[in-house]
C-alpha cells in the first residue's frame, strides 16, 4: 500500500458488488476514507467491513442515484462523517432489458436512463459544490465500450453511456480550471454479476463475449479498478475529459 489516497474522502457509488466493490477495496487499501453508497446494504456493509479489515475507515450509504434527495442525503453524509470529499467514483449502473429500438419497451429506457445517465449528473451536481469549496477534487464516471461505440440490441444502455462521455467532458471543460478533475472509464467485457446476467450462465454466450476481445479473456474488476485510481491520483494530474478504454482491445479492431 502506497498510501496515494491517505486521509482522502472517497464515495463510490454501487460499491455493493463487482467493479465498485473492487474500487472501493483498492481505494481503501490506499489509505482513503471510504464511504460505500448502494441500495443493497447487506452487501454493502460487506464491502465496508472488507475496508475496515484492511486499517481504512468506511461508511456505507443506501442511495437512489436516480433520486435527488437520496444524491444530497449521500453527499452529506460524508461530508458529516469524514469532513471532506476529494474523489468521487459514479459507478452505480444498470444494463437493462436487450431489445432492438423499435421494440425498446418505454419503461426500460426510462429505468436505464434514469440510473446510468440522470444519476451520474445528479451524482455530479452535489459532488462538485463541496469540491469547490475544498478547492479541487476529482471525478471518474463509469461508462462503457458501449459509451465510444453503438451496440445492438441495447439501445437504452447505449444512449445512456455516450451520454456519461459527453456529460463528463462538458463537465471537465467547465471544471478545467478549478482543479476539479472529470474523466471517464469504459470496460468492455469485465467478469462481473453483470455479464453473469448477460450470458445466463451459458458457457456457449460467455464465449461470444470472449470471441469479442482480442486480449483472448474477460477483464476483471481489479483492472477497472487499477484504471479508476490512477484517473484519480496525482500522477494524472495533466489527464481531464479523457475516456479511458479498458477494453483488451475490443475497440481497436
Amino acid at each position: 500500500m502506497s498510501g496515494r489516497f491517505r486521509n482522502k474522502a472517497v464515495i463510490v457509488t454501487g460499491g455493493a458488488a463487482g467493479i465498485g466493490r473492487a474500487t472501493a477495496l483498492a481505494f481503501g487499501r490506499e489509505g482513503a476514507m471510504v464511504a460505500v453508497a448502494d441500495l443493497d446494504l447487506d452487501r454493502a456493509e460487506e464491502t465496508a467491513g472488507l475496508i475496515r479489515e484492511e486499517g481504512s475507515e468506511a461508511i456505507v450509504i443506501k442511495t437512489d442515484v436516480g433520486n435527488d434527495a437520496d444524491v444530497a442525503s449521500m453527499v452529506s453524509k460524508c461530508l458529516e462523517v469524514f469532513g471532506r470529499l476529494d474523489v468521487a467514483f459514479n459507478n452505480a449502473g444498470i444494463e437493462g432489458k436487450t431489445a432492438e429500438t423499435h421494440e425498446c419497451a418505454e419503461e426500460n429506457w426510462d429505468l436505464v436512463t434514469r440510473v446510468n445517465l440522470k444519476g451520474t449528473w445528479l451524482c455530479m451536481r452535489h459532488e462538485i459544490p463541496p469540491m469547490l469549496k475544498r478547492g479541487g477534487g476529482s471525478i471518474v464516471n463509469m461508462a462503457s465500450v458501449a459509451g465510444l461505440a453503438g451496440f445492438a440490441g441495447m439501445p437504452a444502455y447505449t444512449a445512456a453511456k455516450h451520454g456519461i462521455v459527453g456529460l463528463s467532458r462538458a463537465a471537465a471543460l467547465e471544471l478545467a480550471s478549478k482543479k476539479i478533475r472529470v474523466n471517464v472509464v469504459c470496460p468492455g467485457v469485465i467478469q462481473t454479476e453483470m455479464i453473469d446476467r448477460f450470458t445466463e450462465g451459458k458457457a456457449e454466450a460467455l464465449e461470444t463475449l470472449v470471441s469479442s476481445e482480442p486480449i483472448g479473456r474477460v477483464g476483471t474488476p481489479n483492472e477497472v479498478a487499477d484504471a479508476v485510481l490512477f484517473l484519480a491520483s496525482p500522477e494524472a494530474s495533466f489527464i481531464l475529459g479523457h475516456a479511458l478504454a479498458i477494453d483488451g482491445g475490443m475497440l481497436a479492431e
